[in-house]
């Protein structure tokens, strides 16, 4: 019987190279609460990535919520529809009301455009997505961002590693959010971080993400527990490093993906932008059903059937969950371009120990769509 092919995984290294880490957080008797792991794991991150500040949370929802909390964001917010639903509704958790606008559908990231039409007296900030790890147009909405005193937050979840003009993505904006859960280049089972430029904003994070603790009896802010623990972060330490060979063993099998589907009429890559070190966190396709001649449902249908885990990445659109669908931004005539991607879009599994014959596999499974 063959095995189920998931849409992506992480590199595991073998367990006997966590067994020491166990036992040193035996030993140490440091569960969490900002142990000796953790700190590790803290300075190692920002080294690798090229940043000032990592503070480490126990996933990256929480990560989100308590940065828009750091940055004391009010009133409107403008971000994407195309995305996963925890960045809507890291602003719901803050009360916070999100103005949705299109995508640029060569990047499927925030188009700079849409945003400048979406600003009113009552917007604070512009939370983008690096979708795909592809970075957004950062020059540009930080120009809005300056022009209108506006703060910038990245949901950089996919972005882990990715380097703009050769330096860190997330070094852009006011705070950037990564995501280490189970299925991302990077993980630590659950996990995330946000990435910040100075001591200061920190120090407050670090207060919020522990009830607001400064010491055993003084309490600076309303927190809430976020913190990671010392077997999420060792298992980080150990992921980090096998991190460069994982990310070698992504762009192969992105790679022969592009080899194998470049030039077929009615399916689209998303390709690597210029100037751009990108970490090959996902393969997604557009596929357009009139000319391949089997839609994107009905191909995610047949893999499905076959154990092949396949995702469409991001749908339905954040737009079309009963908590949003009422607000005046998320009218499907605003959003063309977000629909339009939402309806064709297929992510197909890539991960390190993906073998050459489950990829021949996958590929000949879409191949052979156009031969009906």
């Amino acid at each position: 019987m063959w095995n189920p092919i998931p849409v992506t995984s992480p590199l595991l290294p073998p367990l006997e190279e966590f067994i020491p880490y166990l036992e040193e957080i035996w030993n140490s008797k440091r569960l969490t609460n900002g142990g000796p792991f953790h700190e590790q794991l803290e300075a190692a991150l920002a080294e690798y990535l090229g940043v000032e500040h990592v503070c480490l949370f126990s996933n990256g929802t929480l990560a989100l919520v308590t940065a828009l909390q750091a940055l004391r964001i009010t009133g409107e917010v403008i971000t994407t529809p195309y995305s996963f639903v925890a960045t809507a509704h890291s602003l719901l958790w803050n009360n916070l009301k999100p103005v949705f606008v299109d995508i640029d559908p060569l990047t499927n990231n925030l188009d700079p455009r849409r945003i400048e039409e979406a600003i009113t007296p009552a917007t604070t900030a512009i939370l983008p997505v690096h979708c795909y790890g592809i970075p957004c147009d950062v020059e540009a909405i930080q120009t809005i961002a300056d022009t209108y005193g506006l703060k910038v937050i990245y949901d950089a979840a996919h972005a882990f590693g990715v380097k703009h003009n050769g330096t860190s993505i997330l070094n852009h904006g006011d705070l950037s959010i990564l995501s280490f859960h189970a299925t991302k280049v990077f993980n630590t089972f659950e996990g995330g971080a946000i990435i910040c430029p100075d001591t200061k904003i920190k120090q407050r994070i670090n207060y919020l993400k522990n009830f607001g603790f400064a010491d055993e009896v003084t309490i600076m802010a309303p927190g809430i527990n976020g913190k990671m623990n010392e077997i999420q972060a060792a298992f980080g330490m150990l992921q980090l490093r096998h991190i460069d060979s994982a990310l070698q063993l992504r762009k192969r099998i992105f790679e022969r993906y592009t080899s194998a589907l470049a030039g077929i009429d009615g399916i689209t890559l998303l390709g690597q932008p210029k100037g751009v070190e990108w970490n090959y966190a996902y393969c997604p396709i557009l596929i357009d059903g009139s000319r391949l001649g089997v839609n994107r449902d009905e191909m995610y249908n047949r893999y499905r059937a076959q154990d092949i885990m396949v995702r469409r990445y991001f749908y339905p659109l954040i737009t079309e969950f009963p908590m949003y669908r009422s607000l005046a931004s998320s009218n499907a005539s605003r959003l063309p371009h977000a629909h339009s991607i939402s309806s064709q879009v297929l992510c197909l599994p890539i991960f390190p120990d993906l073998s050459f014959e489950s990829q021949d596999r996958i590929i000949d499974i879409l191949l052979s769509a156009r031969e009906g």
